[in-house]
């Protein structure tokens, strides 16, 4: 880490806690900040402080020390950041943040070079299919299409860089939704396989085994699901082949079973849905029967709905990423007659939208995620000039676009997964057919 004592390299890890190997491991300082960056800053002053968890409903902030008790384990719990110190390494080596401070305890940050490189390709070729990062790290990648409806399921190993099978899924289905719950196991819903499903099934990482739970009350495809602050699924609006649905319901996972919840005010499908850092879920945009604009806010504690200001440009086929400050910026997409570059911000606190910087390229059916270091990389997607394989960066602290390495292969209804070491991984996708690559960011 060089002469200087304050200067400190960690690896940035969304949605885990730093978990000590014996229960009587503790932080050794539990603090109240204004923000992460404030937090960053408390860990610097003492040389013991090797990781930090920091709340972002609460505030609170967690220091740990390098006892020999502690260990690199971590723990899923939502709507949570840990650093870890990384000292003398760059890892992982194509992202990291380096933490930096002088006597007067000034806080910088720096990135490494980044590059995309191939690893394991999957299996199974497919697009239109889900992924999703696990408690341990792996990457469970569900379903899809290759030609025809996939039951399949596989786990990517970033150690390893390879794939292996599990247990396929009960029934097969594209245009799903994957999500993790509160005690790791992983809720599936509807999509479109031996028609248009309302049915549901559990992974448990555990054995490796599928469960069915219950149905939804619609069936339904390119829907969303949004895990909320208490540990329910919330999933909204989608199409059942002839209906475009403005209906929501709730999934409780202590029961097994779903509710119906208030009505969304439009009916949408190939809209997107984004949990705020006060818990409330905003919903943007999709298709209903038209190209939407309008944009809305789902109240957990009291299961209602209320529109909040339209955005900029009605878009279906976007993306939208909550950023480090809690706001949220949606890119992209297509509003029936022109692919987009157009991005806007979201403010909750006043909820209002702001223009943004554009894109370099339109794009619809992308990726967008948010990385360690707070910028968001969007990859691949398709235009009027056919399937993409570009990628570019958007940096929140100067509302602009940087265009960066391309990918190996041009793709589009691919998924990107951000890793514990901070790496995106992107898989599969179609480019005139289904893809079963894989490459890291």
């Amino acid at each position: 880490m060089g002469d200087n004592i304050r200067s400190i390299q960690m690896s940035v890890i969304n949605d885990q806690i730093f978990q000590c190997a014996q229960s009587t491991c503790l932080p050794f300082n539990n603090l109240t900040t204004s923000d992460i960056r404030q937090c960053q800053i408390d860990c610097l002053s003492p040389n013991q402080c090797i990781a930090i968890t920091f709340y972002k409903f609460t505030f609170q902030c967690q220091l740990f020390n390098d006892s020999l008790n502690q260990n690199g384990n971590m723990s899923y719990e939502m709507n949570v950041v840990t650093m870890i110190s990384i000292i003398g390494t760059r890892y992982p080596p194509e992202l990291a943040l380096i933490t930096t401070s002088s006597s007067t305890t000034s806080l910088s940050t720096t990135e490494a070079p980044r590059i995309w490189t191939t690893t394991g390709s999957m299996n199974y070729v497919r697009g239109t299919h889900a992924a999703c990062v696990l408690a341990n790290g792996t990457v469970l990648v569900t379903g899809g299409y290759d030609g025809s409806y996939l039951n399949t399921a596989e786990l990517y190993n970033p150690s390893t860089g390879t794939w292996t099978t599990t247990r396929n899924m009960s029934y097969a289905r594209r245009g799903h939704t994957a999500s993790v719950l509160a005690n790791g196991t992983v809720l599936v819903t509807g999509g479109f396989g031996v028609g248009y499903l309302n049915r549901a099934e559990l992974y448990n990482p555990s054995t490796g085994t599928w469960t069915t739970t219950g149905n939804m009350s619609y069936a339904r495809i390119y829907h969303t699901a949004s895990v909320l602050a208490n540990g329910t699924v919330l999933v909204t609006g989608g199409w059942n082949g002839v209906s475009y649905w403005n209906t929501a319901e709730l999934y409780n996972p202590s029961t097994g079973t779903w509710t119906t919840t208030r009505n969304m005010s439009c009916t949408r499908m190939y809209h997107r849905a984004s949990v705020l850092a006060n818990g409330t879920v905003l919903v943007t945009g999709g298709y209903g029967g038209g190209y939407l604009n309008t944009a809305e806010l789902y109240n957990p504690s009291t299961g209602t709905w209320t529109t909040t200001r339209n955005m900029s440009y009605a878009r279906e086929f976007h993306t939208s990423s909550v950023l480090a400050d809690g706001t949220v910026l949606v890119t992209g997409g297509y509003d029936g007659s022109d692919f987009l570059t157009t991005a806007e911000l979201y403010n909750p606190s006043t909820s209002t939208w702001t223009i943004t910087g554009s894109m370099s390229y339109a794009r619809d059916c992308y990726t967008a995620s948010v990385l360690a270091n707070g910028t968001v990389l969007v990859a691949g997607g398709q235009n009027s000039g056919g399937y993409l394989n570009t990628a570019e960066l958007y940096d929140p602290s100067t509302g602009t676009w940087t265009t960066t390495r391309n990918m190996s292969y041009a793709r589009d209804w691919h998924t990107t997964s951000v890793l514990v070491n901070g790496t995106a991984l992107v898989t599969g996708g179609y480019n005139n057919g289904s893809l079963n690559s894989a490459e890291l960011y």
